[in-house]
């Protein structure tokens, strides 16, 4: 029974691409070979007709089982369009709801807070402007860490981005703020690896964007409004050996004499797995130093030696843990699609934070009310 329903749904899917398939080819022999009309409605005519003969055949077995593919199709397209329609209110509700950059720049370099030490790295699906998640925890929490990066993560419409482009970097403040901005690219078949390198590539990106924008003088002089919005592509793999930082990895094997200290073997298997563990955490760590360069300039440096104490002093990700609510003058279908259908749906799928491999020591989420 079930394989009859799923052929007899394919069937039905089959010949609904055939139909549109008939009218777009109707269209080509139109616009594209620039036949006449007549032509193009004897050939929609005739192959429709073959087609109508074949759907009436499919729709013969509805009544036998074929309902049930078409009670599941409409219910797979009512959770999507249930969850496209949430996302791009929550979208407009930050669009709109962004703090223009006026306002930081009213602020002063130290943005009206205390400066911390560290990096905060915070996430935001906006490619412009400042998020509201933003304003809303300086409101709440007067301090904030002294680099500040805004990181915006886009799929984009190719298969793969190569590691050469996947950074985007850019300055959202002139450079006392110490503000950046990064776009993070992944391909729809790119995967996101948890590798433990993302702080170490996205630091030496930031760098080389410090050093490639100290060497045009254009870029320096400009006006301090048309700061944000102007992103360079940086790719931590083309650093050159001249680069603006020097990697130093660290490689401890502390400990290892410890594990023949036990003589129970199952605690020493325990103990052999733990310090394997820490022995990999410390042939990822990495420490940076800026280059001595006679001919560097100093601000530059000194934005630099900024960015590396910063990093050193530990980073954080700031994610906004969001509640989109329908507003109270919305009507009541709009209040049952974003209230029960998307809130239902925002709770049962993955978070943002496990989707982009954060980790959860180092997670700070800031909750926000989304009226839309």
């Amino acid at each position: 029974m079930m394989f009859l329903i799923w052929y007899w749904f394919s069937g039905l899917a089959c010949i609904s691409v055939m139909f549109i398939t008939t009218f777009l080819m109707a269209l080509v022999v139109t616009f594209v070979w620039q036949k006449s009309a007549l032509l193009a409605a004897l050939f929609l005519v005739f192959f429709w007709f073959c087609e109508v003969v074949y759907l009436s055949a499919a729709l013969t077995k509805v009544p036998q089982g074929g309902w049930v593919p078409l009670v599941l199709s409409v219910i797979f397209m009512l959770v999507m369009y249930i969850w496209h329609y949430g996302t791009c209110k929550k979208y407009n509700f930050d669009v709109h709801n962004k703090v223009l950059l006026k306002w930081l720049l009213g602020l002063g370099p130290s943005l009206g807070i205390m400066r911390v030490p560290g990096i905060g790295l915070i996430y935001s699906e906006l490619t412009t402007g400042v998020p509201a998640v933003f304003s809303h925890f300086v409101t709440n929490l007067p301090a904030f860490h002294k680099v500040l990066v805004f990181i915006c993560v886009k799929s984009v419409p190719v298969p793969y981005v190569s590691p050469e482009e996947r950074f985007l970097i850019g300055r959202v403040c002139p450079r006392p703020y110490r503000m950046y901005r990064c776009i993070v690219r992944y391909g729809y078949k790119d995967i996101q690896r948890d590798d433990g390198n993302f702080e170490n590539r996205l630091i030496q990106s930031i760098a080389e964007f410090i050093q490639m924008e100290a060497g045009e003088p254009q870029v320096c002089s400009s006006e301090s409004s048309s700061y944000d919005g102007r992103l360079a592509v940086i790719s931590s793999r083309t650093i050159q050996p001249s680069s603006s930082l020097i990697v130093i990895e660290n490689d401890d094997c502390s400990g290892i004499e410890s594990i023949q200290s036990s003589k129970s073997q199952t605690l020493q298997s325990l103990q052999s797995a733990y310090l394997d563990d820490e022995n990999q955490a410390a042939r990822r760590h990495v420490r940076f130093e800026v280059a001595s360069s006679p001919g560097m300039d100093t601000s530059v440096r000194e934005e630099l030696e900024d960015l590396i104490e910063a990093k050193e002093a530990g980073v954080a990700y700031i994610m906004g843990h969001s509640y989109v609510k329908a507003r109270r003058s919305s009507s009541y279908l709009k209040k049952v699609v974003i209230d029960m259908g998307y809130s239902f749906l925002r709770k049962n799928c993955r978070g943002s934070a496990a989707a982009l491999n954060i980790p959860h020591t180092n997670l700070i989420e800031v909750g926000m009310i989304y009226d839309v």
